[in-house]
């Protein structure tokens, strides 16, 4: 196998930066089991402390910034339409995790009816990845900022940001001036910035690789145009999320998120980047069909996890000791454990009681005879 092609792409780089992308894929989602598993702790015990005053907390933190940096440095190797699907790689992660931290005791028929979905969607997108990996684009360029000023003036690209921006401004007026809050015009907003965080994330981390091996990019205005451009992208990115996450289940926004995402990531690499420009119909319809896997993967293994459900607390008065208990309205089967996420902590939560205090002060009453009764309530 040649080491490289005809047009000057390398596969060392597209293998560095598959591999710095699965990388932190693994990294972010271990570090949110981590995480997670931190507020559990502290929600079944009486510890005080705040969720950043722990240790395992900052472990999981810190983990995600070295897993979101070797998602950033994957971009400066390999193509956009490579690097975005391999997102999934995280959720099937997390799927495996989760289902290793639950701990469910149970036969294996009642398992393999509860979990045969996610079983599949875990096979599905293993078989996308591997197909998108094995039949993406490999041209590879190095992003000077003088390459990436070219890109940017020509008419596709320019075609493209206007039709994204009106788009953008649409989907925006009907979100706020006409109040709807509909799933896909949500996660629409975000995929639409995401295609623009994609793709100014690359020239960014492109350069700044660069710099690093010894040609100065920095001093650049197209640095810091891309620069500006990454960061608002993002800050909004998060800001529409945030809105989502208050509205819908967060693992139907994780599943659409990634379709659209990585739709638009795809198109704006293919338009931007010109990566499909070298490539012949059959590995572009076999990377089309590893995504399109994985888009099916990723749908099954969201679609297996359990809804949350709010807890709606009543009182009841136990007249033998009393003592009120707080019970739950029947919503939420805790079956004596505290659920976060994917995991559970089985620390046999016993129903919260509250202390009355039962020495009453004594109500004399008068008889119509003179005779005085102690009664206490």
């Amino acid at each position: 196998m040649h080491a490289f092609r005809a047009d000057g792409g390398s596969y060392t780089d597209n293998l560095i930066g598959t591999l710095l992308a699965i990388f932190g894929n693994l990294l972010v989602s271990i570090s949110l089991c981590i995480q997670k598993y931190s507020h559990v702790t502290l929600a079944g015990t009486k510890d005080t402390r705040a969720f950043y005053r722990t240790k395992t907390w900052w472990c999981g933190f810190v983990l995600t910034c070295l897993g979101e940096g070797a998602n950033f440095v994957s971009y400066a190797f390999a193509p956009l339409a490579l690097v975005a699907p391999l997102n999934a790689v995280s959720m099937l992660t997390s799927s495996i995790l989760g289902l290793i931290f639950l701990r469910e005791k149970s036969r294996l028929k009642d398992f393999a009816r509860r979990y045969g979905l996610s079983f599949l969607g875990c096979i599905l997108t293993i078989g996308g990845t591997y197909l998108s990996v094995a039949f993406g684009p490999n041209s590879h360029e190095k992003l000077k900022a003088e390459n990436i000023v070219r890109h940017l003036v020509g008419w596709p690209v320019l075609l493209y940001l206007l039709l994204e921006i009106i788009t953008f401004c649409l989907l925006l007026y009907f979100y706020k001036q006409r109040r709807s809050n509909y799933l896909v015009i949500i996660l629409l907003l975000v995929a639409l910035l995401g295609s623009v965080t994609v793709i100014t994330v690359k020239a960014v981390s492109g350069m700044l690789v660069l710099t690093i091996e010894g040609t100065m990019q920095l001093d650049y205005p197209i640095f810091s145009v891309m620069f500006v451009c990454m960061v608002a992208s993002v800050v909004f990115q998060a800001r529409f999320l945030s809105q989502a996450c208050h509205l819908y289940d967060s693992s139907l926004i994780a599943s659409f998120n990634y379709i659209l995402s990585t739709i638009f990531a795809v198109v704006a690499g293919a338009v931007f980047y010109l990566e499909f420009n070298n490539e012949d119909a059959l590995h572009i319809c076999m990377f089309l069909l590893g995504v399109a896997l994985c888009f099916l993967g990723v749908f099954l293994i969201t679609k297996n996890r359990k809804k949350t459900k709010t807890f709606e607390p009543y009182v009841t008065m136990d007249m033998a000791n009393g003592v009120p208990t707080i019970h739950d309205k029947g919503l939420v089967d805790f079956n004596g454990s505290f659920s976060y996420g994917a995991l559970v902590n089985n620390d046999g939560v016993a129903p919260a009681t509250l202390p009355v205090n039962q020495e009453q002060p004594p109500v004399i009453s008068r008889s119509t005879d003179g005779v005085s009764d102690l009664k206490k309530d």
